[in-house]
């Protein structure tokens, strides 16, 4: 029998002095109430209540257990009553994983927005460019690039990632100008050393060709193209705000490559709290089609 619904069954008997009147508060049968206090006084090994025609009264036993089975009860209404609170309106702390240099590059304006909007929400945001595991390392949310792969995951687009090459004016005034994939391909070329199944990556990275450079981190690849390096292949919130500034020039624009996404990821679907539900429905405004960093180059895109 539930030990719970005992337990109410007596503190209404002991509030009301009645179990007729603790039944009607309960909405009960006057006979299952005093089933319930029988059955809890049975499972505590002690009398609670000594029963007469007209009134009920607290035993020793009673007169110690009554006032704290009354604050449990009260302790857990107040705890449904708060978690039913999170469920209706943004507030707690919301633990973000996010890519570093995405991060970096665009989430302090997002984050100082969100928290102007919902300032009961604190924000706890940790920066790594692996796969963190959400559940096990506790995060509410990790935003990820990419074309992900299915899991037992929750993941929402939140705004699409184009894909640019581009190179340094000086070095195509050297090289050429490539028109074709193939093309690309016989200049010193730049991209993420994770890169597969591309047109412009033409050998696994233990087997590069002389002049190629892979690396994990973009910023980087972008750095050295700027300097003259090469062409480099990297996602538009990396290498737009050097190719806006004119110190990178884009080519193959006539051919794009194929598209990712920024997706929310996370656990759960169902009860999921406020603060969780809140800030996806703002990165998908904040960010949008285009995103910020894919305004300016709307001409090459």
């Amino acid at each position: 029998m539930d030990k719970l619904a005992q337990m109410q069954a007596f503190v209404a008997v002991v509030t009301e002095t009645s179990f007729v009147r603790a039944a009607a508060k309960l909405n009960l049968s006057a006979q299952l109430v005093s089933k319930y206090v029988s059955a809890l006084e049975t499972a505590l090994g002690v009398r609670l209540l000594n029963r007469t025609t007209r009134k009920v009264h607290l035993t020793e036993a009673g007169l110690n257990y009554y006032p704290r089975a009354q604050q449990l009860l009260q302790e857990l209404s107040n705890l449904e009553n708060d978690l039913a609170g999170l469920q209706q309106q943004a507030s707690g702390i919301l633990r973000i994983s996010a890519p570093v240099f995405f991060a970096v590059s665009h989430m302090g304006a997002l984050l100082t927005e969100f928290q102007r909007a919902y300032p009961k929400v604190g924000v706890d945001v940790q920066l790594n460019d692996r796969k963190v595991d959400i559940i096990e390392e506790g995060f509410d949310v990790a935003l990820r690039i990419g074309n992900l792969t299915s899991s037992s995951l929750v993941a929402r687009r939140i705004a699409p990632i184009h894909m640019m090459a581009a190179a340094a004016p000086e070095y195509l005034q050297r090289h050429g100008t490539p028109t074709s994939w193939e093309a690309v391909k016989q200049h010193k070329v730049m991209y993420y050393s994770y890169a597969t199944n591309t047109p412009y990556a033409p050998a696994p990275p233990h087997a590069l060709p002389g002049g190629t450079m892979v690396s994990n981190n973009g910023d980087l690849l972008v750095q050295c193209a700027v300097a003259g390096a090469g062409i480099a292949i990297q996602p538009t919130f990396i290498i737009g705000q050097a190719i806006t500034s004119g110190k990178l020039v884009p080519v193959m624009c006539h051919d794009p490559l194929p598209g990712m996404a920024l997706y929310a990821v996370y656990a759960h679907r169902a009860l999921m709290a406020s603060k969780l539900r809140t800030f996806i429905d703002f990165l998908s405004v904040f960010y949008g089609d285009p995103p910020p960093w894919d305004v300016p180059l709307q001409p090459y895109l």
